[in-house]
């Protein structure tokens, strides 16, 4: 077995868990014949992803409790045990309606990944960036709609991703950093220098690094040089190699070392076969073939089909160290989202834990150290 702890690997190593806690972690042979010993592979910090708008065919804006718990329940099968719903741009209002229905919901989910709380793409983002989203309810963050959002998820609102550009952003940034919800930069135009301010005010991270965003320029190095250089900024990172390539998602790693997370951006159509599902109330398609993420009628990319295990071998796939890979997909986005507890193998962790096999797929997997997915044919001495 292998184990990771502390961004290390062990091997072999073993890891003692007590009460849904992790009480050890050592190198070696265990002092005792194990509980569960797994034949190959390796026993990883369970993944947590800060950007899932849905998967399994569920949309969370739009989804009802049967969805959501469809989706908690599921996510282990990708190695994910701690995720952030996403809900894309919407009218405020709306925006309002799906923070109180969460705030409900996320307390009563059944067993499966832990909802860290809910992610706000949008709605104050660039109409100049706007991606997949609904150009038509963009709004300018003013303090009356921020307001109403941080009231509404009060206790649920953790992530908002805003471009720092409009007019009002660098008091919406200082209100909701000042109320404890992490602002990220993201469907941006921004230069280098309101990305720079942005940071000033609070803001921690960059969604989806490269994509939607002004780019790198040797004169004007944009939301991408700011992001890459100051070290106040953590970037998510879709790596599916369709929206950032392998040489630019190595680049990333190697000009930002420790500030670089992976993220899914699943959409419905995640876990899904090829066809039509829905991002933001329209309709997005999932063409045939591995990996190949979801576009709109116009040939916009719309969110992702990644599985956070595929996005580690991915990573590695890239040339990125098989540690520091592991790490993009838990100890940074734990720590980004202030969950020191998740996100890896180590003593007083929470025992969420992701078994995978050689090719670093999902074989198995722990949440508070009981069992919430084992692949079939894996099953057998795990529990």
């Amino acid at each position: 077995m292998t184990a990771d702890a502390g961004d290390r690997i062990l091997a072999p190593g073993y890891v003692a868990v007590a009460g849904g806690v992790i009480t050890a972690v050592a190198q070696g042979s265990p002092p005792r014949p194990p509980d569960i010993a797994l034949p190959a592979g390796m026993l990883l910090p369970g993944f947590v992803d800060l950007q899932v708008n849905g998967y399994f065919g569920e949309e969370f804006l739009s989804a009802g409790a049967d969805g959501w718990a469809r989706v908690a329940g599921r996510l282990p099968q990708t190695g994910t045990t701690a995720f952030l719903p996403t809900f894309v741009t919407a009218p405020p209002g709306v925006l309002a309606a799906g923070l109180r229905a969460a705030a409900a919901l996320i307390p009563a989910l059944p067993a499966g990944a832990r909802a860290l709380g809910v992610h706000l793409e949008g709605p104050f983002i660039s109409p100049a960036r706007k991606g997949a989203h609904n150009e038509a309810w963009i709004t300018e963050p003013s303090a009356a709609a921020v307001a109403e959002l941080l009231e509404a998820g009060r206790g649920v609102l953790r992530l908002v991703t805003l471009a720092p550009e409009r007019d009002g952003a660098m008091a919406a940034i200082a209100s909701l950093t000042d109320a404890g919800v992490l602002v990220s930069v993201g469907h941006s135009d921004a230069t280098a220098r309101q990305v720079a301010e942005a940071a000033d005010h609070g803001a921690r991270m960059v969604t989806h690094l490269f994509n939607a965003q002004r780019p790198l320029h040797h004169r004007e190095p944009g939301v991408v040089g700011q992001a890459l250089t100051d070290e106040r900024l953590t970037s998510g990172l879709i790596v599916d190699l369709r929206h950032v390539s392998a040489p630019v998602c190595l680049l990333a790693f190697r000009a930002a070392p420790g500030r670089i997370c992976a993220v899914t951006d699943a959409a419905a159509c995640a876990g899904m076969p090829p066809g039509s599902y829905k991002l933001g109330g329209e309709l997005i398609e999932l063409p045939p073939g591995d990996g190949e993420p979801p576009v709109r009628a116009d040939g916009t990319l719309a969110g992702s089909g990644l599985r956070m295990d595929a996005a580690v071998a991915n990573m590695v796939a890239a040339g990125i160290g098989l540690a520091e890979a592991v790490a993009a997909a838990t100890r940074i986005p734990a720590d980004l989202i202030g969950r020191p507890d998740l996100g890896r193998i180590a003593a007083g962790a929470a025992a969420d834990l992701a078994w995978v096999g050689d090719d670093l797929r999902t074989r198995a997997a722990w949440i508070d150290g009981e069992l919430v997915y084992a692949q079939p044919g894996a099953d057998g001495g795990l529990r």
